[in-house]
C-alpha cells in the first residue's frame, strides 16, 4: 500500500455535518468528527504511521493482475471503490446518511459495504484510529466478535461488523480477513458519538442496504431544484453535490475544504487549515448557489452572515474578520503539530488558522454583494446591521491590508481589496435608493466614487498597460479577474481588454492562471506554487464575457482534464499536473459552476448573432454586461 497515495486519489462522502476522504485504494485516511473542524479520528493522509485509518479492500499479491476502480454512483455522494481480478468482481461502497437538520449531533455513521458480483474475492479490514490528530492514546474494549469500542478523549468510536466478518484484536487496533463469493455482501460500521453515549442498535445487510438505498434518493431529490441545463450537465452536478457536502448543515456555514494541512509545495510550509467559513469563498457563492437553483443554502448562509454582522465579536473588534469556525465562533487559534510529518514531508501541518485576524477589506464588498443579491436585503435588524458596516467602511476603507492571498509579508494598498470596497459601496446605495431605506447615501457615495477614482488612478500602471496587484509595484493578480463579473468595468473595455492580455502573457501557462509571482511580489512565505484552479476557472469567465469564446472553451476543457477520477479539484495544479493543496477545494467548484454558466450564457448568444472571427489569443496559446458610466458599471452580482 502506497505510504502517501496523491492527494487526487480520493473521493469524499458525508453526512453535511463532517465528511471523510476514501483513497482509490479503499482506505479511509482522513476524517474528522463530530463537526468538521474536530480533531480528526483518521489523518493518514497527515502521517501514514501516526494518522490513523481504516482499510477496506480485496487483498490479492501484486502479480495476480488485480485493477482498481473508483467512481460515484450516478449523481450521487455514494463511492464505490470497485476491484477486478481473474478470480473475481468485488466493490466496496462508502457512503454517510445525510443529516439535513439544523441540530448538531455527536452521532455519525461511515458505512462500508463490500460486495463480491463475479467469482470470488477475499477482503482484509485493519482499522486504526489515532483520536486528537494522533496526539491521544485509546483503549480498546468489546462487545461480541462483530462489535468493539475504541474510546479517545470525548469521543467514543463504535466499530461494528454483519455476520461472516469476525473482529480480531491487534493491540488496540482491529483486522479481519473474509471471502465472499458472487452475490454476498458484507458490511462494516463506523459510528463516532459522545463517550458514553448508548451503543448503536447492530447493523443488518437490510438496515444497511436501506441506509444506502435513503443516501442516494436524498442526492437525486435535491439535484432536483439544479436548475443547470448547459453543456457540462455532469461536472457541474459533481460540484453542485460537492458544495452541498462541505456545508454545515446546523447553520448554513460552508467550508474551504475538508481537509488541513495538505501542502501548496510538496516539502513547502503552505499548509494551512482550510475547516473553517471564510466569508469571502462563501459569499460569492450565494450567486452561483441561486443561479443553480438552490435557494434555501444561499438563504441559510446569508441567515449565518447577518448574524456575524449583528452580533459582531471579531477578535480584531472589526464589523467581520475574514473566517469563522462553522458556529459563527471567532477564535481559531494556530498551532504546529509537531509530531505529524505532513504530507510526504511537508510541514509545518497546522490545525487553526492565524490569518483570521488579518484585515482584508475586500470581505465588505462579497459579504454586502451576498445580501443583496436578487434583490433581498433581509429582515429590518439585518439592514441596520449592514448599514452600520458600510459607516464603518466610509471611514477606513483607505488603508493598506494583507489582500485576498492573505500574504504574510506585509500590509499594501491592494487592488483587489480596492475594488471590493467599491463594490460595498455600490450594493449598497443602489438597495437604499431602490427600497427606499434610512441611510447616508451622499456619504457612500462620494466612498462609491473616491475608491472608483482612486482604483483608476493607482491601481493603473501606465507602461504595463494593465491593472496591478496593488499601487506600489507592476505585478500582476488574477484576482482582478473578477473586475468585469462586479460590473468596475464592461468586459469589452480597453483598458480590461489589455489587462486580459497582461494576463496572458505573465499569469497564464497553457490555460493555466498563476495567483500572482511570488518572487516579484514577496509574500512573506518560503518556496513557491502551483497554478491557482480557482483563478484558472475565473479566466475562462473573463474571456468568455469578453467575447474570446474560443480560448475560453479551450482553457475550460483544459481545465477539466485535470479534475481527479471522480470529478473534484483540489487548490492547485503542481508542474507535474499533480493536484496539490487540500481538497476538495470549495473554491475551485465554485468558480467551476461559474465558469460553466458564464461559458453556455455566452456561446448561446454567440449561436443568434452573425459568425465572426473571435478576439483575442487563439486556442492553442453570471452577470449581465456592465455599461460604462463614471461611476462604475450594472453589477447586479
Amino acid at each position: 500500500m502506497n505510504r502517501y497515495p496523491p492527494i487526487a486519489e480520493h473521493g469524499m462522502v458525508g453526512d453535511l455535518q463532517t465528511a471523510a476522504l476514501v483513497s482509490s485504494g479503499g482506505t479511509v485516511d482522513w476524517w474528522c468528527t463530530p463537526r468538521f473542524d474536530s480533531p480528526s479520528i483518521f489523518a493518514a493522509l497527515l502521517d501514514s504511521e501516526r494518522g490513523g485509518h481504516c482499510r477496506l479492500a480485496a487483498e490479492f499479491p501484486d502479480d495476480d493482475g488485480m485493477t482498481v476502480r473508483q467512481l460515484y454512483l450516478s449523481d450521487t455522494a455514494v463511492l464505490v471503490t470497485r476491484f477486478m481480478a481473474p478470480g473475481g468482481v468485488g466493490e466496496v461502497a462508502d457512503f454517510m446518511v445525510p443529516i439535513d437538520s439544523s441540530a448538531p449531533t455527536n452521532t455519525h455513521r461511515l458505512i462500508r459495504v463490500a460486495r463480491v458480483v463475479r467469482g470470488s474475492l477475499p477482503f482484509a479490514l485493519t482499522c486504526r484510529p489515532r483520536f486528537d490528530y494522533g496526539r491521544a492514546s485509546h483503549t480498546l474494549s468489546r462487545t461480541d466478535e462483530h462489535s468493539v469500542l475504541f474510546r479517545g478523549p470525548g469521543t467514543d468510536l463504535h466499530l461494528q461488523s454483519t455476520a461472516g466478518v469476525a473482529l480480531l484484536s491487534d493491540g488496540s487496533d482491529i483486522t479481519a480477513r473474509f471471502t465472499l463469493s458472487a452475490g454476498q455482501a458484507a458490511a462494516i460500521v463506523l459510528t463516532s458519538t459522545a463517550s458514553g453515549d448508548p451503543l448503536p442498535p447492530h447493523p443488518s445487510l437490510d438496515g444497511v442496504a436501506e441506509a444506502l438505498e435513503t443516501c442516494r434518493t436524498f442526492w437525486l431529490s435535491w439535484l432536483r431544484s439544479c436548475t443547470y441545463r448547459g453543456r457540462w450537465q455532469d461536472i457541474v452536478n459533481r460540484s453542485a453535490i460537492t458544495l452541498k457536502l462541505l456545508t454545515y448543515a446546523p447553520t448554513g456555514a460552508p467550508i474551504a475544504a475538508a481537509t488541513m494541512g495538505l501542502p501548496e509545495q510538496i516539502g513547502g510550509e503552505r499548509n494551512w487549515d482550510y475547516r473553517y467559513t471564510w466569508v469571502r469563498d462563501a459569499s460569492l457563492s450565494v450567486r452561483a448557489l441561486i443561479d443553480l437553483g438552490f435557494q434555501e443554502e444561499a438563504h441559510a448562509f446569508r441567515r449565518w452572515l447577518r448574524e456575524r454582522i449583528e452580533i459582531g465579536g471579531s477578535v480584531s473588534a472589526d464589523p467581520l474578520q475574514i473566517m469563522y469556525r462553522i458556529d459563527g465562533n471567532p477564535h481559531l487559534t494556530e498551532e504546529s503539530l509537531d509530531h505529524l510529518e505532513g504530507y510526504l514531508g511537508s510541514r509545518p501541518v497546522r490545525a487553526g488558522n492565524a490569518a483570521a485576524d488579518q484585515l482584508q477589506l475586500d470581505i465588505y464588498g462579497e459579504a454586502s454583494d451576498a445580501l443583496i443579491v436578487g434583490g433581498d436585503i433581509g429582515a429590518i435588524r439585518g439592514w441596520k446591521a449592514l448599514s452600520g458596516v458600510l459607516d464603518w467602511l466610509a471611514d477606513h476603507w483607505d488603508q493598506p491590508d494583507e489582500g485576498i492571498w492573505e500574504t504574510r509579508g506585509g500590509r499594501q494598498n491592494f487592488t483587489y481589496s480596492r475594488l471590493m470596497t467599491w463594490v460595498a459601496f455600490d450594493r449598497g446605495v443602489r438597495a437604499a435608493t431602490d427600497f427606499s431605506r434610512p441611510a447616508d447615501v451622499a456619504r457612500w457615495t462620494g466612498a462609491r466614487d473616491a475608491v472608483f477614482r482612486q482604483i483608476i488612478e493607482r491601481g493603473w500602471h501606465d507602461k504595463r498597460q494593465a491593472f496591478v496587484q496593488h499601487y506600489d509595484t507592476d505585478v500582476l493578480d488574477a484576482s482582478l479577474l473578477l473586475m468585469p463579473r462586479v460590473g468596475f468595468v464592461s468586459p469589452h473595455d480597453p483598458d480590461w481588454l489589455s489587462t486580459l492580455d497582461a494576463m496572458d502573457e505573465e499569469l497564464v501557462s497553457d490555460s493555466l492562471v498563476y495567483r500572482y509571482d511570488p518572487k516579484a511580489s514577496p509574500d512573506g512565505l518560503r518556496g513557491s506554487e502551483g497554478t491557482f484552479n480557482l483563478c484558472s476557472f475565473f479566466y475562462v469567465e473573463a474571456l468568455a464575457r469578453s467575447g474570446r469564446l474560443n480560448q475560453a472553451r479551450h482553457a475550460f476543457d483544459k481545465m477539466l482534464t485535470y479534475a481527479n477520477h471522480v470529478g473534484l479539484f483540489a487548490e492547485e495544479i503542481g508542474p507535474s499536473g499533480e493536484q496539490l493543496g487540500n481538497f476538495p477545494q470549495a473554491f475551485t467548484h465554485l468558480a467551476l459552476v461559474t465558469a460553466a454558466m458564464a461559458l453556455d450564457e455566452e456561446l448561446e448568444k454567440a449561436e443568434t448573432r452573425p459568425r465572426h472571427r473571435d478576439h483575442g489569443h487563439p486556442a492553442t496559446h453570471g452577470l449581465t454586461v456592465p455599461d460604462e458610466s463614471t461611476g462604475g458599471a450594472d453589477a447586479s452580482g
